[in-house]
């Protein structure tokens, strides 16, 4: 029975919330539901992690645990075939702490928040069943899923050029959509021996490794550059700051918290799993163009004055940063990859609640124009300076963790290539600690730019709610990184496995 596997409960879930909301009539009963059907999706999360963690000491070493197989279309061997490995859980625990986070973010949407709320739960559904897939059409049909609603979230409820931000991003993440549909029937079309049964189980693909030499030099670039666009790899990254700056609140942390995230890991799970050689090949030119997106996105959050392109450069630099480390090809660099998309999306989700929460008191996102909040809202002020800390690698938070790991396993490399984008990589936190403080000293301190601005009021408990669960996430990583160490430890062997045959 399928409801017996607990994996098909993140997409019920959802999909039960989408039913209530419906029925929903006023505002209270629409944030009842979404705060209940979030918690619930949180519990569920922590609950699967010590039940996963729980089997691994048990001895469980299958490179999916909690695997289930329906046939959905017969003709083309298509299943709903679900599992999960570390790397999925510590994901599916992110998207469900974000998408909690983002419905307090949320309290007070306006206008048609029973809309907003149906969209969003929709996106997120499109989260959770991409995570739990094991099938590349699955797996691409809720990558779809997640895509979609962000044009009208956007569109609709959006700020500034939202109408120009909302159609620019669907057109190039349905252009690398399109790429990555192609790369997938071609993975399919050669996924068995010859005369052998084709399939769409990535367990599957790989135990056959049937993919020839030349086709995998021919689909492993449209694969990444399909999942690429997504984790906005240069220069395919346009329409990331864009539609960052335009969305909603909760929209800018599910979209940069867990969203992007779905970009690497598809890189990670599809074009390295699938296609080792072609990527032990072909994996110097994507490292040079996520060397350029590290530094790059560095360099233009430096001279960004709107709060919201600030933040959106700099995901560009840390979701570049992940690209980064998968390429390395070895466990530590993926580790830190794993560890970096955990820590990027926390402090990302923190510092977009936290920038909606200003910006809907002082109706200005620009910098300039700001000043002296730490005396007008300190709560808000503080928590600023958490994230900030976060995002420039201060020790005892999670980015340091996440970043050290990264330059480590980089530097294991001893070709000069690969240490010389390790080098350049780092100088990025340099760069990072300058727009941080420079924002931080500019927007917190000094003297206030708008009297009006005395008379600001700080975050009421809704909002505390929220920066809290997301602060207690990057310091909980910070200063206890093993747990996740032990719990992605498995998850390379597969991976390393291949590339190294």
């Amino acid at each position: 029975m399928i409801f017996s596997n607990i994996l098909i409960y993140f997409v019920v879930i959802p999909l039960v919330m989408l039913g209530l909301l419906f029925l929903c009539r006023d505002i209270k009963q629409v944030r009842t539901v979404a705060v209940i059907g979030s918690t619930a999706l949180v519990a569920l999360s922590v609950y699967l992690l010590f039940d996963f963690l729980h089997l691994r000491q048990l001895g469980a070493d299958a490179p999916m645990l909690y695997t289930g197989s329906w046939m959905w279309f017969e003709p083309l061997n298509i299943h709903l075939a679900l599992g999960v490995d570390g790397i999925s859980v510590a994901m599916i625990l992110l998207s469900a702490i974000i998408v909690f986070a983002g419905t307090f973010a949320s309290w007070k949407i306006d206008p048609l928040p029973k809309d907003f709320f149906l969209w969003l739960i929709l996106l997120s559904t499109g989260v959770f069943g991409f995570f739990i897939s094991i099938d590349l059409f699955t797996m691409f049909m809720f990558y779809e899923v997640a895509l979609i609603p962000m044009y009208l979230l956007i569109g609709l409820w959006g700020t500034g050029r939202k109408e120009y931000s909302a159609m620019k991003l669907t057109l190039m993440l349905m252009g690398g959509s399109a790429f990555l549909l192609l790369g997938i029937l071609g993975i399919y079309y050669h996924s068995a021996p010859e005369g052998g049964q084709l399939t769409m189980n990535l367990l599957e693909i790989s135990a056959n490794g049937a993919i020839p030499h030349g086709w995998q030099t021919f689909l492993f670039p449209m694969t990444f550059v399909g999942f690429g666009v997504l984790g906005a790899m240069f220069p395919f990254h346009t329409w990331s700051p864009d539609g960052h700056a335009s969305a909603p609140t909760a929209v800018s942390m599910l979209h940069a918290g867990v969203l992007m995230k779905l970009g690497g890991y598809g890189c990670f799970r599809v074009a390295i799993y699938l296609m080792p050689q072609a990527a032990n090949e072909l994996a110097w030119i994507f490292l040079i163009l996520t060397g350029i997106s590290v530094v790059y996105g560095a360099f233009s959050a430096c001279v960004q004055t709107d709060l919201k392109y600030i933040n959106a450069y700099s995901s560009v630099s840390h979701c570049g940063m992940v690209l980064f480390a998968i390429l390395m090809l070895n466990t530590t660099a993926m580790t830190g990859a794993v560890l970096q998309m955990l820590s990027h999306g926390l402090m990302t989700a923190l510092f977009f609640a936290l920038i909606g929460m200003i910006y809907g008191r002082t109706h200005t996102r620009d910098i300039r124009l700001m000043g002296g909040l730490m005396k007008i809202m300190p709560f808000l002020a503080v928590c600023y300076v958490i994230a900030g800390m976060a995002s420039l690698g201060l020790p005892g938070l999670s980015g340091f963790v996440a970043e050290m790991t990264i330059f480590v396993g980089s530097w294991e490399h001893t070709d000069m290539f690969h240490r010389a984008f390790t080098v350049a990589a780092c100088c990025s936190i340099v760069i990072t600690a300058v727009y941080i403080l420079r924002v931080v000293g500019k927007l917190l301190f000094g003297p206030v730019q708008d009297e009006h601005h005395l008379s600001l009021t700080d975050a009421t408990w809704w909002e505390r709610l929220s920066a809290i669960t997301l602060i207690v996430c990057v310091a909980g990583i910070g200063c206890f990184p093993n747990w996740i160490s032990t719990l992605i430890h498995n998850s390379f062997l597969p991976i390393i496995e291949v590339l190294t045959k």
